[in-house]
């Protein structure tokens, strides 16, 4: 198993492990679906988000497979480099075996030597118990804050 960070949805056609486009598309919508049912994602969208120099979006790959997912997504404001970790998903018949704690350290790791000083940000629902569990075990402090949302 290893962590690759995806620049474009062909790039790891041909690299090892071997995986095709239309397998690692799959297997990423499948991981949004698993993620939040409620999700409308396209292969548009995931290329979009694959392609974009501000957007990392990395992915753990096993036997051809994509079984996790999680983005690191950065915004250069005026007060300070800011950045939100976003769906983060693990395939459900892998879950338990520490491949999302794997996933969070790459990130932390990447954010600690590509982009520090920064800070970093994540959202999750209290229904995903072990989720929040994790990222506070990885340091993570919650915050008390409103969030708000609006879709134009």
């Amino acid at each position: 198993m290893e962590i690759l960070e995806i620049h474009s949805l062909d790039a790891l056609a041909g690299e090892s492990p071997r995986i095709s486009t239309e397998v690692m598309v799959a297997d990423l919508l499948g991981l949004m679906e698993e993620l939040d049912s409620t999700l409308a994602v396209t292969p548009t969208m995931l290329r979009a988000a694959a392609e974009n120099p501000d957007t990392h979006l990395f992915v753990a790959v096993e036997d051809g497979h994509v079984i996790g997912t999680a983005s690191l997504c950065v915004m250069h404001c005026p007060s300070e480099t800011k950045a939100r970790i976003e769906d983060v998903a693990v395939a459900s018949s892998y879950r338990g075996r520490g491949i999302g704690r794997w996933l969070m350290e790459h990130i932390l790791e990447f954010a600690r030597r590509e982009l520090a000083p920064v800070e970093l940000n994540l959202t999750s629902r209290p229904a995903r118990v072990a989720a929040n569990q994790l990222y506070r075990s990885l340091g993570f402090l919650p915050y008390k804050t409103n969030v708000y949302k609006m879709k134009v």
